[in-house]
C-alpha cells in the first residue's frame, strides 16, 4: 500500500472517530434534556391534589391524609408547628367524626415538576375562615411528603382577592 493511501485511509478513520464521538456526545445530551420524571407526571399531581379535596370537601379525613406519606411534614407559616405523620393529619383533617363545620378547598393554579417532584397550587380554603393561599408541595412515591403553606385570611371571594391582575 502507498503512504498516501495509508493516510487517506487513517483520515477517514479519524473522521469516522470523530463522527462517533460526536454522535455519542449528542445522544448523552439528549438524554439530559430529557429528565426522568419518577413515572409520577403533572397529570399525577392534579388527580392527588384532586382525591385531597374531595376528602376535605366531604369530611373524609381518611381519604385526605392518605394522600400523604406516613412520615409527612405539614406545615404552614409562620406558624412553628410542624404536623407530622399521617396519623396527625388524620386528626388535622377531622379524625373520624370528621371536622364539626364543612371544610372547602378550591384549587386555582397547579404548576409540577416532574424532575423535582415539586409542585405548588394557589387555592381558597374554607372552613371557619376563608383564605386564600400558596402551598409548596414535595412528591415521594406517589405521595406528598411535605407540604408548606402560605396564606392570608380574608372575607373576600377569589376574584375579589386576586382583583385585576387574575389569568
Amino acid at each position: 500500500m502507498t503512504s498516501q493511501r495509508l493516510v487517506q485511509q487513517g483520515q477517514w478513520s479519524m473522521r469516522i472517530l470523530s463522527v462517533t464521538a460526536v454522535f455519542v456526545l449528542l445522544m448523552g445530551c439528549g438524554s439530559a434534556r430529557k429528565p426522568e420524571t419518577h413515572g409520577f407526571t403533572q397529570a399525577d399531581f392534579q388527580n392527588l391534589l384532586d382525591k385531597l379535596a374531595r376528602g376535605l370537601n366531604t369530611g373524609n379525613a381518611r381519604l385526605a391524609a392518605d394522600c400523604f406519606t406516613e412520615d409527612a411534614k405539614y406545615s404552614s407559616a409562620p406558624d412553628p408547628l410542624v404536623r407530622k405523620g399521617r396519623p396527625a393529619l388524620f386528626d388535622y383533617f377531622g379524625g373520624e367524626k370528621g371536622r364539626a363545620q364543612p371544610m372547602s378547598m378550591l384549587w386555582h393554579h397547579v404548576l409540577f415538576d416532574p424532575t423535582a417532584q415539586i409542585g405548588m397550587v394557589e387555592y381558597t380554603f374554607t372552613h371557619q375562615i376563608r383564605t386564600h393561599g400558596v402551598a409548596v408541595i414535595r412528591i415521594v412515591g406517589g405521595k406528598i411528603a411535605n407540604w408548606r403553606e402560605y396564606e392570608v385570611q380574608s372575607r373576600n371571594g377569589w376574584e375579589e382577592m386576586i382583583g385585576e391582575n387574575a389569568f
